[in-house]
């Protein structure tokens, strides 16, 4: 990894690429992602047929589409009992932290017969999108969790997971026991930007949901752009991103570790160190180098930290703060002597993570909290995936005959400054009936 200094040329740069790193979608795939959704919504499971065969599984065939109750029976004899009582333990978690997050319904009175209120209810159906790991040999079980469990909180009744096949047309079994101990009610063997079609569009198979989550490869996350409005998206993410602000407290061995746990995700993933000290950042490149010796995934890893890692030795501890809140990274790790007293400084991050003994890692599994992130500086203005993604709000109003009398007048005004007669003549023939 390189190390740079925050007042150098090289540095500046380098801030610069970070805080922008947020790059415009390719139009080549924008047109692409179009062709596709036009596709779906025109000939439904004819499509999702044809573009698993092409991009999947070439012997697919439609009636394969849904996963049958006894494949999930099958699954739990293929999953030992240690995966699932890890997945248990997360789902618990998970679970805890989300209730936190229900919101009520509220109402209340005011003089004259004025009642007003707010009505929270779920959606009827979410889809959640769980990308295919490596080729289907790495599933990711802890995305079904954090996209399920939140939507199960809030009430939704109808939870489709969409997931795409091997070559061989099936879904690794972890996923399916994950789908199953979350309370997914349908599973679905399609991924890409034509699973988040038909879950927007439907098909002859699949009904059409009202809220779609859950992280994806960039067809996906352009799809789920394209779409939002006719359906409901929760986040449009980019590549995993870590930052971490340091002193020389911090262990060195097991930053470089934090940072490969990044950059291992994706070639276009971000990792990258703040520290004030030259000498903690020259250990920590010092570790990273060895540890990718012993890294399965060397080659993706090696490639983020080219294109997107570095250290950078910042002229203070607090400019390496002020730093990070215009980075506003997805997950922000204060690997310092006394995390708390820094926390009020903190403004822009998706997750934050206290101290040495709070790897990210912990938030991608078991502690509680979402991991599906706001990446690519959103963390400035968007938040986790939470229970709230899945809920409706829906006002509520009632006016008695006095209440009407009292305020009706301001309405009058306020509609005819606007211009808008009809508004003000809906209020004024009431006002004539009493």
């Amino acid at each position: 990894m390189r190390i740079l200094r925050e007042e150098s040329s090289a540095g500046k740069r380098f801030i610069q690429r970070l805080i922008n790193r947020g790059a415009n979608l390719p139009t080549r795939i924008e047109r692409s992602v179009r062709k596709i959704l036009a596709e779906v919504r025109r000939r439904g499971d004819e499509a999702l047929l044809e573009y698993t065969r092409r991009f999947d599984c070439p012997d697919f065939r439609i009636e394969d589409l849904r996963v049958r109750p006894s494949e999930i029976e099958e699954a739990y004899k293929k999953v030992d009992s240690e995966l699932l009582s890890a997945l248990r333990l997360a789902i618990q978690n998970v679970r805890v932290f989300h209730e936190r997050q229900l919101e009520k319904s509220w109402f209340y009175t005011r003089e004259e017969g004025i009642f007003l209120g707010q009505l929270v209810r779920p959606v009827s159906s979410a889809g959640i999108y769980i990308p295919g790991g490596t080729g289907g040999d790495t599933p990711l079980v802890s995305t079904v969790v954090m996209t399920a469990i939140p939507a199960q909180v809030a009430g939704v009744k109808r939870i489709v997971m969409v997931s795409p096949p091997n070559r061989e047309g099936n879904l690794h079994p972890a996923l399916l026991v994950a789908a199953a101990e979350c309370g997914v009610t349908e599973i679905y063997r399609v991924g890409s930007a034509w699973a988040i079609g038909a879950l927007a569009y439907g098909t002859q198979t699949i009904a059409p949901v009202e809220v779609i989550a859950g992280p994806g490869n960039i067809y996906v996350t352009v799809a789920k752009k394209l779409l939002y409005g006719e359906v409901g998206v929760d986040l449009v993410a980019g590549p995993s991103e870590v930052l971490i602000v340091a002193d020389e407290s911090a262990e060195p061995e097991a930053l470089a570790w934090d940072l490969l746990a990044q950059a291992e995700h994706d070639p276009l993933a971000t990792a990258v160190l703040f520290t004030p000290s030259a000498g903690l950042a020259r250990k920590v490149k010092r570790e990273v180098e060895k540890a990718l010796e012993r890294l399965p995934r060397k080659e993706v890893a090696e490639a983020a930290l080219k294109k997107q890692g570095g250290l950078l030795i910042t002229r203070s501890l607090s400019s390496a703060l002020e730093l990070a809140n215009r980075v506003a990274p997805e997950h922000l790790e204060l690997a310092v002597s006394d995390p708390f007293d820094l926390l009020p400084y903190i403004h822009n991050a998706g997750a934050v993570f206290l101290g040495g003994f709070t790897p990210e890692a912990l938030g991608d599994y078991v502690a509680g909290p979402n991991h599906v992130l706001p990446t690519l500086g959103a963390a400035r203005f968007a938040s986790a995936l939470s229970v709230s993604v899945f809920l409706k709000r829906t006002s509520l109003l009632a006016y008695s005959r006095e209440a009407l009398q009292k305020e009706g007048p301001a309405v009058l005004k306020l509609a005819e400054t606007e211009g808008l007669f009809a508004h003000a003549e809906a209020v004024r023939v009431r006002l004539k009936e009493g």
